[in-house]
This record gives structure tokens, C-alpha cells and sequence, in this order.
């Protein structure tokens, strides 16, 4: 403990940088996927493009490029990112991949994720369940894990956040394989009504924004203190390394 307060009256101020650098990549990620559905479903109402049956339609749709480059931009900020282990960084790598693979693979026009008419059609719809996965583990597994060791001031409520989120996301995804695997086409026609498999993605993609806003200060913010814990740890890794 003590090693630790000498820690904090010795920093310099580049650990701050990266701290702050750190979790400005976190919000980037959590704001993406907040603002995602929104710009595709009310605001494209704004503009004449009614709701499509899943978000991965709005790549037929004039808003394709917001589409592409959100994902793209999340892929990137996940590339970024790096956590406490290579298993942390294999995990933002794979999150990477599959961003890019849902922006790069359009599904195709007009289908069932489940029945595609080309590869790349599969791969989107591969691309699609990686990522919502690997977003999940993060919630689930990584950002609990991770502030235990940063010693966070709410980390009660942080790790009521990234659990819950988590849980969102695998019942959201149980609910969608329900759909895609288990009813019949009459049953599917009924529920594409709907837009069941665009509101289902919906609150998936604000569950893992709601986690990363968290975890990026955003949602139950004290950054002075956070940054003091994160420069802190940055420290004493150092020193770890030195002896």
C-alpha cells in the first residue's frame, strides 16, 4: 500500500497521457455503438429509409457507408486497445476481425442470415456472431477481471454494469438463434414484421456501448481519482520489470 501511494507522488506526466489516451479509445467504442443504431433506425426514418429487417440490410440502404465506417472505426479502436495479458489482446484482435469482416462482407440482399447466396454472405453472418461474442467475454470476463487489479472506486457498481451488459448481449444472441435456427418460415415472415432481429441487435450493441462507456469513465465517472489508479499500476509494472 504504501509502495503504492509513493507510486502516485512520483508520476510523470506521460502514464496520465496514456491513461487518458486509454480510455478516450473506450468511450470511442462505447459512443460508436450508441450512436450506431440510432443514426440507422430513427434518424434514417428522418430521411425516408424505413426500418430494416437487421442492421446488416442498412449495407443495401443509402446509410451504407455510416454502417461501414462505424464498424470499421470500432474495428480500429479494438486493434488499438490493449489489456492486462495477450489473452486481453488476442480478444480485442479477434473483436477487430470481426468488425471488419461484418463492414467488408456484406450479407446478402434481401436474405436469411442463415441462407446466403455467396461467401461472403456467410462470412458477414460468421463475422456477426464473433463479434457479439467477443464483446460478451469482455463484459463477462475481461472488465471485471480488470478492475480488481486497478483498484477502482465503484467497482461494485462498474462490475453491476459489465455483467449485466454481458448477460444482455448472450440472451439478446440466444434470443436471435431462436429465430434464425428454430421457427418456421411463416413464424419468421411474422416476426420480420417486426423487425424483431433489428431491435434484438439493437439492444446488443447498447449493452456492449453501456459496458465500455463504464469502463471508459463515461458512466460513474471520477477520473482524477481513476487516473491516479491507472498511472499507479503503470508504475509499479515498471518497476516489476526493472528488478
Amino acid at each position: 500500500m504504501n509502495e503504492s501511494r509513493h507510486a502516485r507522488h512520483r508520476l510523470p506526466d506521460r502514464p496520465n497521457t496514456l491513461v487518458l489516451s486509454y480510455l478516450g479509445i473506450r468511450r470511442a467504442i462505447g459512443v460508436s455503438g450508441l450512436l450506431l443504431p440510432i443514426v440507422l433506425g430513427p434518424i434514417g426514418l428522418l430521411f425516408g429509409i424505413g426500418i430494416q429487417e437487421n442492421m446488416s440490410s442498412y449495407y443495401h440502404t443509402p446509410l451504407r457507408d455510416i454502417f461501414v465506417g462505424t464498424l470499421c472505426a470500432i474495428g480500429v479502436f479494438l486493434l488499438c486497445y490493449r489489456g492486462y495479458d495477450s489473452v486481453e489482446n488476442w480478444t480485442a484482435n479477434l473483436g477487430c476481425a470481426s468488425a471488419l469482416g461484418i463492414a467488408l462482407f456484406p450479407l446478402d440482399f434481401n436474405s436469411d442470415p442463415l441462407v446466403q447466396k455467396s461467401m461472403t454472405g456467410y462470412l458477414h453472418t460468421f463475422s456477426g456472431g464473433v463479434f457479439f461474442l467477443t464483446l460478451a467475454f469482455y463484459s463477462l470476463y475481461h472488465f471485471p477481471r480488470d478492475s480488481k487489479r486497478e483498484e477502482e472506486p465503484h467497482l461494485f457498481e462498474r462490475a453491476v454494469i459489465y455483467r449485466s451488459s454481458g448477460l444482455v448481449i448472450l440472451v439478446s444472441m440466444l434470443a436471435m438463434g431462436t429465430y434464425l435456427f428454430w421457427l418456421s418460415p411463416d413464424w419468421k415472415q411474422t416476426f420480420n414484421e417486426f423487425k424483431f432481429l433489428f431491435w434484438m441487435e439493437w439492444i446488443a450493441v447498447w449493452s456492449f456501448a453501456a459496458a465500455w462507456l463504464a469502463k471508459g469513465r463515461t458512466v460513474i465517472a471520477d477520473i482524477a481519482v481513476d487516473v491516479l489508479a491507472y498511472s499507479s499500476e503503470l508504475v509499479l509494472k515498471r518497476e516489476k520489470r526493472g528488478r
